[in-house]
């Protein structure tokens, strides 16, 4: 694993935006904005000069579909990931945003909160995939996304029932655990107090949150690192 920032680049034709997003991609630690172009034809010279890490890329530019900037990506550099920013909210363009293997896929107007939760999401993601080599399946769950606290929400509560991905006796040491915390705590403090890895406390403190028996704040710390933190109502 490398000690690096993680190199993005930013596509997008309008300048203010492009601003925005360097702006905030620099408050999340280990991130740094290396290149910034306007149009698809400028972006595949930069790629070819050097391989970001991650690209922040808008669907409408003008000489060239983003969807279809992100399939030509994908022919020569699989190795790099992409998150969509656009205000397209046709079913056809998110479609073929998933099937080319977005990472993720950002609305206009950007939430700034949901931009950098999102950055912290690839952050972990790249981490952990980084440092496994074997994977078991609440790490894939996480990786795709699936149990999301959204997923959660929904009519979960059914006496004696619990949706995939949580169990009961794992919950109930998350519960007794976070009975003992007077203070708030992240999910890679909880990970160490019971054993688990990071994306599966987090799972669970996202069940709470949903339950409403715990309550989440966003911290920014001294650099303006989003973090989330959680406490018990």
């Amino acid at each position: 694993m490398t000690n690096r920032p993680i190199h993005v680049m930013i596509i997008e034709d309008d300048e203010i935006a492009i601003k925005i997003y360097e702006n905030f991609t620099h408050k999340v630690e280990g991130f740094q904005v290396v290149a910034t172009t306007s149009t698809g034809k400028q972006a595949i010279e930069l790629i070819n000069v050097f391989t970001p890490d991650l690209i922040l890329l808008d669907v409408f530019l003008p000489d060239i579909k983003g969807t279809d900037l992100l399939w030509e990506i994908r022919k020569k550099h699989r190795g790099v990931d992409v998150i969509l920013i656009t205000a397209a909210n046709d079913v056809d363009t998110v479609s073929e945003a998933i099937r080319g293997g977005a990472f993720s896929y950002l609305m206009k107007p950007i939430i700034i909160d949901k931009f950098l939760d999102t950055l912290e999401k690839y952050k972990e993601t790249r981490l952990t995939l980084l440092n496994l080599t074997t994977v078991e399946q609440d790490d894939v769950n996480s990786f795709f996304r699936i149990n999301s606290r959204e997923e959660l929400v929904v009519k979960t509560e059914k006496v004696g029932s619990l949706p995939k991905g949580i169990d009961k006796h794992t919950l109930k040491k998350v519960r007794q655990s976070m009975e003992k915390t007077k203070v708030s705590i992240n999910a890679e403090e909880l990970a160490k107090v019971f054993g688990a890895s990071h994306s599966t406390a987090r799972r669970y403190l996202e069940y709470l949150v949903a339950n409403d028996e715990m309550e989440v704040e966003i911290s920014y710390g001294t650099i303006g690192r989003p973090e989330r933190r959680y406490r018990k109502k």
